[in-house]
């Protein structure tokens, strides 16, 4: 037993030690690094590109330097609350007042409550909570938990499958390990639909992260009770927590976290209404 034990340990060792070999020759891989790539493209950050790549450091190179192209372009560091913020007046997509079990951050999404048609700026608005959610991860914790309730799901107002699409490929590409665990909750019939014409677009590591849960079946109840404390949980994901948006509320704190993320990417200038998102307006 001892031996078998030591083995393992033995194991785990070589396994974690050449494993920092692969992210030391992908940082050589990437070349001279500066600016908010250098910030970007910590040893976490490759590991994440490696696991997504099954370690080969070509292919992670290849992935990393399109995200690095593609953060240059969208700047989704700069976004800026009170440029998002009319698509999240009715909470449909907002970032949780608690953790799960393991301390990740939460996203709340309810389509339901879909408000916009505007495909690029639900995006955006995505993009934005989930550099907000990766702010605010615990430290050591890297990974963020979906919550998606159903509760007035439409098709009819539900974002279109393009959009749907878009929104996979960033957080498949650009988010690679961001994301621990989805839950969608009480599914209605008709997003069977919605969701086969998405699952093609879905690699098979995420797709095996995406959990079908039903409050009137069993084995549904205990694995929500696995990951999250039944009392800090909303009652619409069978919990006993009640889930209220307040959507004044919610831009005061993501003023807050603005300011916060001028302060890590290190920007000279304060963000413009960074104190008060409210008074913005999308007609002005």
């Amino acid at each position: 037993m001892y031996l078998l034990r030591r083995h393992s340990q033995t194991h785990q060792e070589n396994d974690s030690s050449q494993k920092d070999v692969k992210v030391s020759e992908l940082r050589a891989a990437l070349g001279p690094l500066s600016g908010r790539s250098l910030k970007f493209c910590t040893d976490a950050c490759l590991r994440r590109y490696l696991e997504a790549r099954n370690w080969n450091v070509d292919k992670a190179k290849k992935m990393l330097e399109e995200t690095l192209k593609w953060r240059s372009t969208y700047k989704p560091e700069e976004i800026r609350w009170h440029e998002v913020a009319h698509e999240g007046e009715t909470g449909k997509v907002s970032r949780a007042d608690f953790h799960d079990r393991d301390g990740r951050t939460v996203l709340i999404m309810r389509p339901g409550m879909q408000n916009t048609t505007s495909g690029e700026d639900n995006v955006r608005h995505l993009v934005y909570l989930l550099e907000n959610s990766i702010l605010n991860l615990p430290e050591n914790q890297e990974q963020m938990s979906w919550l998606i309730d159903f509760t007035g799901f439409s098709l009819n107002t539900s974002v279109t499958v393009k959009t749907a699409r878009d929104i996979i490929y960033i957080l498949q590409n650009h988010y690679p390990e961001r994301l621990a665990v989805v839950f969608l909750y009480s599914p209605p019939r008709i997003f069977q639909a919605f969701w086969k014409a998405v699952k093609y677009f879905v690699d098979t590591k995420t797709s095996q992260k995406v959990k079908f849960v039903y409050p009137k079946i069993k084995d549904s109840i205990e694995l929500m009770k696995t990951f999250f404390d039944i009392e800090n949980l909303p009652s619409e994901f069978g919990g006993k927590a009640t889930l209220k948006y307040d959507h004044e509320e919610f831009s005061r704190l993501m003023a807050q976290d603005d300011v916060k993320t001028a302060k890590f990417w290190g920007f000279d200038e304060k963000p413009n209404h960074i104190m008060d998102p409210i008074e913005e307006s999308p007609a002005s």
